[in-house]
């Protein structure tokens, strides 16, 4: 097991790593910003260094320096979190070539499943279902073009080096490809550093369901049921839950076998998420996340998992004793992610939170790494706290989510909370009848 892990993160994440090492005997390191000095995450590990600047690309996105505080830290370990260099195949390599161990699966298999158009050839060739689409980049807007005529009209297209919805482009009609092309290309080249674009068919409601997969070292590899995402506005999701209510038991365990089957071809270990898109009792492949993802506590809250220490596990060479069959869906949980952020506009809202006072009560869990006097700072993302709560059923979820958002006290800053208390009283929602044009509808 490992003597010192460095946590390359900040954040309510950061502190949930600190968490799960704590009850595993690990001692901590954090990092941080100038500005984020005063962050919970630093208060409460053994450790903490600076590593630069408030800019996420002079800090938490600086290589260089991570590895020099891994260094003098003696740190064996760094646990990336999510975002930032999570997904970094540059970072895990960086780590292996320093002896550090890089919490997360190997630098080959981020860099095979970061590419959003190799990762689709690698599914199908495992016969993992794909949408229609281009078999990877497509160098020209002409060739779009006649793969679009072949496959009808909508098409989408996608960087392939993407995520988060940036360098994508839906497209109704063929006089609207050379522009959309154009457009996605140059927001995938600033964003990614690649403007290399792949093409599918799009659907138009589909469901966002994902799959959580665990695996170690030795070849073992499971998953722990689905995650229902389709609430999310501009590819961002807002309201988590498992399991799906659009599936039966069968459809469950069919789509849980496909998950497995597809992190088995690329020797997946660690923690991860394959995500798939939902349509008229259809499923298809979309992307892989090779790292642990926020709305994780939904699926330990289903599984009684740890999925962060089993992570860091995995990533030490033990063992996995979960095994497929033992697994059970206990009751239901759903999350929600509170931002700093106008209910109506959804504009940003740094400043200093002045009163903060968290729900609680049975089935009430709250990560946050906020407080009162705490200043939300306009560097990072607007992500505050997540709101998760379990019930027996879903119903029983709406119910002790709503009651939970009613107590849930921010004050000197705005939030979504007001939005997710109306979300909780929309009867397509509380009817399960979910999509990702579902905030499309609901803020129309």
């Amino acid at each position: 097991m490992f003597r010192k892990i460095l946590i390359a993160n900040r954040g309510e994440i950061a502190l949930r790593i600190i968490w799960a090492c704590k009850e595993l005997g690990i001692k901590t390191v954090a990092v941080h910003s100038d500005v984020d000095i005063d962050s919970l995450h630093v208060r409460f590990a053994d450790e903490n260094i600076c590593i630069g600047p408030a800019p996420s690309r002079d800090s938490y996105l600086k290589i260089t320096n991570l590895i020099a505080a891994a260094e003098i830290s003696n740190a064996d370990a760094i646990h990336p979190g999510y975002g930032f260099l999570s997904e970094s195949a540059e970072f895990a390599q960086v780590c292996e070539a320093c002896n550090i161990a890089f919490i997360g699966p190997s630098p080959q298999t981020i860099a095979l499943m970061g590419n959003k158009a190799e990762a689709k050839r690698t599914m199908k060739a495992a016969r993992v279902p794909v949408l229609p689409g281009s078999d990877g980049p497509v160098p020209t807007a002409a060739e779009a073009k006649a793969l679009a005529a072949g496959m009808g009209y909508p098409v989408i297209l996608k960087a392939s080096a993407g995520g988060g919805g940036k360098g994508m482009r839906v497209v109704r009609s063929e006089g609207e490809l050379d522009t959309a092309f154009q457009m996605a290309g140059a927001e995938a080249t600033s964003a990614f550093g690649n403007g290399d674009l792949y093409l599918e068919k799009y659907l138009e409601e589909p469901r966002h369901i994902e799959v959580q997969i665990l695996g170690d070292k030795h070849g073992n590899i499971i998953h722990l049921f689905e995650r229902e995402c389709s609430i999310q506005r501009r590819h961002q999701k807002l309201i988590e839950e498992a399991p799906s209510p659009a599936l039966s038991a069968m459809q469950r365990s069919e789509l849980g076998h496909t998950a497995v089957k597809g992190a088995a071809a690329v020797n997946y270990f660690t923690a991860g998420t394959m995500e798939f898109l939902y349509d008229k009792g259809k499923f298809y492949f979309m992307e892989m996340n090779t790292r642990i993802q926020v709305e994780h506590p939904v699926t330990e809250n289903i599984t009684n998992i740890d999925l962060v220490k089993a992570q860091i596990m995995a990533a030490a060479g033990e063992k996995m004793t979960y095994r497929q069959k033992d697994l059970k869906i206990a009751g239901h949980s759903m999350e929600c992610r509170i931002n700093a952020e106008d209910p109506i506009r959804f504009t940003p809202s740094p400043g200093k939170i002045t009163t903060f006072s968290i729900p609680g009560g049975p089935g009430v869990r709250v990560d946050t790494a906020a407080y009162a006097g705490y200043f939300v700072s306009p560097h990072y993302d607007s992500l505050i706290a997540k709101l998760i709560v379990r019930g027996h059923t879903r119903a029983d979820c709406i119910m002790r989510m709503k009651r939970s958002l009613e107590s849930f006290v921010v004050e000197g800053i705005k939030t979504n909370i007001p939005m997710h208390l109306r979300i909780m009283d929309d009867e397509d929602f509380k009817a399960g009848n979910l999509s990702t044009k579902f905030m499309e509808r609901y803020q129309a």
